[in-house]
């Protein structure tokens, strides 16, 4: 079985049917033989969008998250010290420290990441988008 690591927009592009994810990403994480992790960074980056107003949720944080995680056979993905000490390694092509621990995070964990912004191949990160 393949694993893939959705960035933040790509996991809310998913369960909302946004059309702004295109068919090659929606045919990866839709592969019966994909695991789809979802990062506890990218749950805590949606709950902060949500507080400051940048993100509206039709329920609370915590109920979308495991809800549609669940409902999708996704699998979500704690942060570990290795995540964490990669981090120190990484060249400063971002700044988002959200989008810093998902590229640490596919590093560490040898696995593309299903995300639009190409930065990512910067650091050696193969992406899954067009």
């Amino acid at each position: 079985m393949r694993r893939i690591l959705l960035d933040t927009h790509a996991f809310l592009w998913w369960v909302e049917g946004d059309r702004s994810l295109p068919a090659r990403a929606r045919a990866a994480i839709a592969d019966p033989d994909t695991d789809c992790l979802l990062s506890m960074a990218s749950a805590w980056e949606i709950a902060i969008k949500v507080a400051v107003g940048k993100l509206k949720l039709t329920v609370p944080v915590r109920r979308y998250i495991v809800e549609h995680v669940a409902a999708n056979g996704f699998r979500m993905l704690d942060i570990g010290i290795a995540h964490v000490g990669r981090i120190e390694t990484l060249e400063k092509h971002h700044g988002d420290p959200f989008d810093r621990m998902l590229v640490a995070q596919a590093l560490e964990e040898a696995v593309p990441i299903v995300t639009a912004d190409p930065v990512f191949r910067r650091y050696g990160v193969r992406r899954i988008w067009r």
